[in-house]
């Protein structure tokens, strides 16, 4: 019986303390040149951006390029629809014209020849072509960067290649030999 509160004491004591020991941690560095590539993050990208414009490029997190997709978009269309507009005041004249009913104290057409309003309306008419044309390629050119910029992203920039200038100087004449060193590390 005597033994019985020296069992007790040394459990109330000792097992406590057996939660607080230290468990074995095992340290490994982690490999940081590790990159996990994402094979279909390009074609996404090209996808989102085909849908709604500069959402590739904010897929690709390159947020800044999205104003500029906006503005050039946007200057294309607002330059068709502002020729549009012209050519179809100088076709409506020149169609007046053919019938008879133009206006001689228009302040604009009066005392200008048939000449110049066929002129007028060649010259935003082929305006307005290359601002369609225009507004064409920045819509291709969007989806083209949304999957470049999404492949260079996976592309490996690490030391374990490498290019650089090459300076040695040859020990038979002293002069020196210029050239560029490509390296590559496994």
């Amino acid at each position: 019986m005597k033994k019985l509160p020296h069992i007790l004491l040394f459990a109330i004591v000792l097992l406590p303390l057996y939660g607080l020991a230290q468990k074995e941690i095992s340290l490994r560095p982690a490999d940081t040149t590790r990159i996990v590539i994402n094979p279909n993050a390009p074609a996404k990208a090209a996808f989102f951006s085909a849908i709604f414009p500069g959402l590739g490029q904010a897929y690709n997190k390159k947020y800044w390029k999205v104003p500029i997709v906006y503005i050039g978009l946007g200057l294309g269309i607002y330059s068709y629809t502002w020729n549009q507009d012209k050519y179809h005041l100088y076709r409506d004249e020149y169609k007046r014209r053919l019938a008879g009913t133009a206006d001689p104290n228009h302040p604009i057409y009066s005392g200008k020849s048939n000449d110049w309003v066929i002129r007028g309306q060649k010259f935003h008419q082929r305006n307005r072509d290359l601002s369609a044309l225009i507004t064409g390629v920045v819509y291709i050119l969007n989806i083209v960067d949304a999957n470049v910029d999404a492949h260079l992203m996976q592309f490996n920039v690490n030391d374990n290649l490498s290019l650089k200038p090459d300076l040695n100087q040859n020990d038979l004449d002293f002069k020196f030999n210029y050239g560029v060193t490509l390296s590559y590390q496994f």
